[in-house]
C-alpha cells in the first residue's frame, strides 16, 4: 500500500473539493477491505446515500470522511433522523476516517469504525437550521467518537506508518460478536468495554471495574443492580472471546 496521492493537478479550485477527489481515488486504488482482506474496494456511483465504497467479495459498505487535521471527539454527519434509523436497523455503513497532508501529498492517518459500534447514543442531535437557511428546519447530527471504545477504532495507517494487515483483520474479527446484539442492548456492553480499556492494563480484577460503579449508575439511573450488571457484561465479553478469564475475579484483555 502506497500512502501518496498519485494525482498531480488539482481538479477543483477549492482545496477541500480537490482533497475529496484525491482521497477517494486513493481509497479505491490502495485500500483493502478490513473485514475480509480483499485487496481493493469499489466506489459506488456518486450521490448514493450514506456509503461511498463497497467490497465486491464480502459486500461490506464504507463511508469515507477525510480532513487535514486529526479527528477529535465529534465527526459531522448527515440528517439525525436518517442516521438514527440506520443505526437502529443496523444497515449503516462502516466509517473510514482519513486525515491527509497536502505538504506530503498523502495519507497521514486512517482508521475504521466498524458499524457494530454505532448506537443511538453515539449520535448527537444538532440544532435545526434557522428559518432563513435554504434548508430551514433541517437537523443534522454528529458522531461522538468519544463514545466509541478504542477497540472500535482500528488503525490501518497511524502517523504515516502502515499497520500490519494481519493485525487489522484480527482486530476487526475480535469485535464482530457485537453485530449479533441489537442497538438497544449494546449500550451496557460498550460502556463496560470503555471502562475496561480505560484501566490501561491487559490484566485486571473485578474490583477495578467496580470502581466505575458510580459512573455507570449515572449513565443508567434506573438500574439499581449495577454490580450484577457489570459481572453479566464481563461474562458475556469472556464468552465471546473479548476477555480471558484467569481466575475468580481476574481477567485479561485478549490482544
Amino acid at each position: 500500500m502506497k500512502l501518496g496521492f498519485e494525482e498531480v493537478q488539482a481538479p477543483y479550485s477549492s482545496p477541500s473539493q480537490s482533497a475529496r477527489v484525491w482521497t477517494e481515488a486513493w481509497v479505491q486504488r490502495e485500500l483493502y477491505c478490513p473485514n475480509c482482506g480483499c485487496p481493493s474496494l469499489e466506489k459506488f456511483p456518486n450521490n448514493r446515500p450514506a456509503a461511498d465504497f463497497h467490497c465486491t467479495d464480502c459486500n461490506e459498505e464504507f463511508e469515507l470522511k477525510s480532513q487535514k487535521t486529526k479527528f477529535g471527539e465529534r465527526v459531522l454527519d448527515g440528517a439525525y433522523r436518517t442516521m438514527r434509523n440506520r443505526v437502529i436497523a443496523s444497515n449503516n455503513p462502516n466509517l473510514l476516517l482519513l486525515n491527509y497532508s497536502l505538504s506530503d501529498f498523502g495519507v497521514s492517518n486512517l482508521f475504521v469504525v466498524p458499524k457494530h459500534f454505532f448506537t443511538p447514543d453515539t449520535l448527537e442531535k444538532r440544532k435545526p437550521l434557522a428559518e432563513t437557511a435554504r434548508r430551514a428546519g433541517w437537523t443534522g447530527c454528529n458522531i461522538l467518537l468519544s463514545q466509541i471504545p478504542a477497540s472500535g477504532k482500528i488503525y490501518l495507517v497511524r502517523d504515516k506508518q502502515l499497520q500490519p494487515k494481519k493485525a487489522v483483520l484480527r482486530a476487526w474479527k475480535n469485535t464482530l460478536f457485537l453485530r449479533d446484539e441489537p442497538a438497544s442492548n449494546k449500550g451496557w456492553l460498550l460502556d463496560v468495554m470503555r471502562c475496561v480499556e480505560s484501566l490501561r492494563k491487559r490484566e485486571f480484577q473485578l474490583d477495578d471495574v467496580y470502581a466505575f460503579e458510580k459512573h455507570l449508575s449515572e449513565l443508567y439511573p434506573n438500574n439499581q443492580n449495577v454490580r450484577p450488571k457489570i459481572r453479566q457484561q464481563l461474562q458475556y465479553l469472556r464468552d465471546k472471546g473479548y476477555l480471558e478469564f484467569l481466575s475468580r475475579g481476574n481477567y485479561r484483555l485478549r490482544s
